[in-house]
């Protein structure tokens, strides 16, 4: 009898484990890495805002959610919100981690960035407390044919903080921030970064065809590097989700793909799509861990019916463009 107990206590422990703890390609969709004091953490689409936390890159624990409700700014301001939080981006700023996230409904522009901020990221810290600031920009219909989601801060050579962001509609956007990151700053500066020709523009509040979204710029070498996604997300088995690429000498553009073609007239050179294995694979982010590049995104595996999974990747660059170490 003691032995057998004591293979039910070793039995627990064992269930207990892989339950908090996954795998690579953990179920997440819009995926952003960080580290700090050795652990990795990846925050993406969700209810509250999806966290993990992983010390390999390779098995991952569920932590709680960023939000335990939602934000009441949020649903005041977006008819619809009920709490599950798109798209968020992580980076460290001013002393501490800054997380932008999005609010919205599927297919409008009526939309909006918040920001919430944090002294840590390891939930057992007792100084781990995210503090909500509320709304940074947002987007309205009939003023605005552009959508405020998917954002993605970067700061200048100047220290000069600014908010690329964008879906569907007229395309991509970069927009100046206050010093502190929490605000346009004034007077405000706005340029358009890519795009991709509508042929059916639709209306104020519908998207169009234009599908391009999810920016991420990355400083390296002599280049900012702007990655997007182009075609459709969230489709599951006919996701057509893929990255492209432009590089640009000035922050505020134009990008240009290795043909010469600029984004803003529907330019990018392929970074990856889908194939046999993933249906569609984007809305990528760039982290560096030890002088190395990984490319984070989802891709909808083939082999699961489709469903969104994390991958990584490690980025090598050829001739100053960057290409997946495994392709």
């Amino acid at each position: 009898m003691r032995h057998f107990i004591f293979l039910l206590l070793i039995l627990g422990a064992q269930t207990g484990r892989a339950q908090d703890s996954l795998q690579t390609n953990i179920p997440v969709h819009d995926p952003v890495m960080i580290r700090q004091d050795g652990v990795y953490y990846v925050f993406a689409t969700g209810r509250g805002i999806s966290m993990w936390s992983s010390k390999d890159m390779q098995n991952w624990k569920k932590e709680k959610p960023v939000f335990g409700a939602p934000p009441e700014w949020a649903v005041k301001a977006v008819p619809g919100f009920k709490g599950h939080i798109w798209a968020p981006d992580i980076s460290h700023h001013n002393g501490l981690y800054y997380l932008y996230y999005s609010i919205s409904t599927f297919g409008k522009n009526r939309s909006c960035i918040g920001l919430t901020t944090n002294k840590t990221l390891n939930p057992a810290s007792p100084d781990y407390l995210w503090t909500d600031h509320g709304q940074v920009i947002e987007s309205v219909p009939g003023r605005d044919e552009w959508n405020a989601i998917d954002p993605n801060l970067i700061v200048d050579e100047q220290r000069q903080p600014w908010l690329a962001f964008g879906s569907f509609w007229n395309g991509i956007k970069l927009v100046k921030l206050n010093a502190d990151a929490r605000g346009i700053a004034q007077p405000q500066t706005w340029f358009t970064l890519a795009s991709v020709p509508r042929t059916r523009p639709g209306s104020d509040s519908t998207a169009g065809n234009g599908a391009i979204e999810a920016p991420f710029i990355f400083k390296k070498f002599d280049y900012f590097y702007l990655f997007a996604s182009y075609d459709y997300c969230c489709r599951g088995e006919k996701s057509t989700y893929k990255m492209r690429v432009g590089r640009s000498k000035t922050l505020a553009g134009p990008y240009l793909d290795k043909n010469g073609v600029p984004m803003t007239q529907g330019g990018g050179t392929l970074v990856l799509e889908g194939d046999a294995d993933w249906h569609g694979v984007g809305h990528n982010a760039v982290s560096t861990f030890d002088g190395v590049d990984y490319l984070v995104f989802h891709g909808y595996d083939a082999r699961d019916k489709g469903r969104s999974k994390l991958r990584v990747e490690q980025l090598d660059w050829q001739d100053d463009w960057p290409v997946l170490r495994s392709h």
